[in-house]
């Protein structure tokens, strides 16, 4: 593993701009963020905490990055979802988190495939799902992505000994709402993206999430 860096989230976001003046590539973004860790101090504006729900703290938004924070309690999960074929990476600042990737392997409404700008409009009530790994993923770990071959996964926090997780969360393109999977209702839809703090000031009545 590269030697850590540790940054502050200006440098984070400085960062990420500088890259933006040529291609926004997966594996140019992997080499920046390589080794990286925010500082304590820097993070700690966005962290929150909710008894029923991993929270979601935007940082950064522009034309082409989104930063964010989540942060996770023992226990918690996304639901399994889609990123619409954009990339993102994830850097676990504290605790362990568990990311569960599937493919697709075909449903009972692909018509609804065929949109502009989006994977998918949802609706299917059969779906088939594979899950093809569990990759586990630890503040000294290796950056973890999702790219256009990648693209359904769920992340959780499986800590027993019921340990907070927090990870920052790099995505090209900025989107706002995703494809989620229920497995018990077995339906799947699409799901609006909110944050429960934005620029680390609280957001009222946050209500969907990833």
């Amino acid at each position: 593993m590269p030697e850590t860096r540790v940054l502050s989230m200006t440098d984070l976001v400085d960062g990420l701009k500088r890259l933006e003046s040529d291609v926004i590539t997966k594996d140019r973004v992997t080499e920046f963020l390589s080794g990286a860790q925010v500082s304590d101090g820097s993070i700690r504006p966005y962290v929150t905490w909710s008894d029923q729900r991993y929270t979601r703290n935007l940082v950064f938004h522009d034309d082409l990055f989104e930063i964010m924070v989540l942060c996770w309690k023992s226990g918690q999960k996304t639901p399994i979802h889609t990123h619409n074929g954009q990339l993102g990476w994830t850097l676990v600042q504290r605790g362990h988190l568990e990311v569960v990737n599937f493919k697709w392997k075909g449903c009972n409404k692909p018509e609804n495939q065929n949109v502009v700008g989006m994977d998918c409009l949802g609706g299917a009530t059969e779906f088939d799902l594979d899950e093809l790994t569990r990759l586990g993923c630890d503040a000294d770990g290796a950056v973890s992505t999702v790219d256009k071959t990648q693209t359904i996964h769920r992340m959780i926090n499986p800590d027993v000994d019921h340990e907070a997780a927090v990870s920052v969360h790099v995505y090209s393109k900025p989107f706002d709402s995703c494809i989620a999977f229920d497995l018990e209702n077995h339906r799947c839809y699409r799901r609006q993206l909110v944050f429960d703090t934005e620029y680390g000031k609280p957001r009222v009545d946050p209500v969907a999430h990833r």
